[in-house]
C-alpha cells in the first residue's frame, strides 16, 4: 500500500486519483500508525513553503517521515513536497525544511514571469527508474515561483526557466518532483507507474 499523506494542504484528490490510475493501490492518510505501515508514502503539495512546513509540523508528521526515510521506505516529493525535502527555503523569509535532500529553495528572479506556469521539458542528468521509457525533452506540467538550488548529485532531471534548474531530484529512496505529474497527462502517468514499479522493486530487494 503507498499512502498518500494528507496534512490538509495540497493537490490531494488528483495526486490519489493518478496513483488508482495506473493501478496502484493507495490510501489517503495523515493517521501515524497507517503511515508507518505504507510500503511508500507521497508527500504532494501546493501554496506556501513555511505554511507547508508549519501544517507538517502540527501534525506531527515530521518524525514519522524522518522514521521511515531512515528504514529505506521510498518517499515521492510533488511540488511543495518536493521543495520540503530540501534544508531551508527563501520565500517569505527562511524556514527549514525536512533537511533529507542538499539544497535551498530560491525564487526565480530574471525577465521571465513568475511564477514559471505550463508545459516545460525535461533534461535527463542521470539514469533513473523514475525516467524508464520517457524520451529526453518530454514535457511536464509546473506551477511554481521558487525553484530547488539543489546539489548536482541529486539532480536526476532538469528544466529550464531562464536558469536550469531540477525537475527530478533524488538519493537513495527519497525522491521528489517539482511539476505536477497528475496533471502532466501520459507522460506524468508513466512517471506515477514508474515511481510504483520502483515501489515494488525495493521491496522485492528487502
Amino acid at each position: 500500500m503507498i499512502a498518500i499523506v494528507d496534512y490538509g494542504i495540497g493537490n490531494l484528490g488528483s495526486v490519489t486519483k493518478g496513483f488508482r490510475h495506473v493501478g496502484a493501490e493507495v490510501q489517503l492518510t495523515g493517521e501515524a500508525e497507517v503511515l508507518r505501515r505504507a510500503s511508500a508514502l507521497v508527500l504532494p503539495g501546493d501554496g506556501a513553503f513555511g505554511a507547508t512546513m508549519a501544517e507538517i509540523e502540527r501534525r506531527g508528521l515530521v518524525p514519522i517521515l524522518r522514521e521511515a526515510v531512515a528504514a529505506g521506505v521510498p518517499l515521492l516529493g510533488i511540488c511543495i513536497g518536493m521543495q520540503v525535502l530540501f534544508e531551508a527555503s527563501e520565500e517569505h523569509g527562511v524556514f527549514q525544511g525536512l533537511g533529507l535532500l542538499p539544497g535551498r529553495v530560491r525564487r526565480f528572479d530574471g525577465a521571465l514571469p513568475v511564477p514559471h506556469m505550463g508545459w516545460n521539458e525535461l533534461r535527463a542528468r542521470r539514469p533513473h527508474p523514475l525516467l524508464q521509457g520517457i524520451p529526453d525533452g518530454a514535457h511536464v506540467y509546473f506551477v511554481h515561483s521558487y525553484f530547488c538550488d539543489a546539489a548536482t548529485e541529486v539532480t536526476i532531471a532538469s528544466s529550464d526557466y531562464g536558469r536550469d534548474f531540477a525537475a527530478i531530484v533524488g538519493r537513495e529512496r527519497v525522491l521528489g518532483v517539482q511539476f505536477h505529474p497528475e496533471k502532466s497527462q501520459e507522460v506524468g502517468l508513466r512517471m506515477v507507474a514508474n515511481f510504483v514499479r520502483f515501489v515494488e522493486s525495493t521491496r522485492r530487494a528487502a
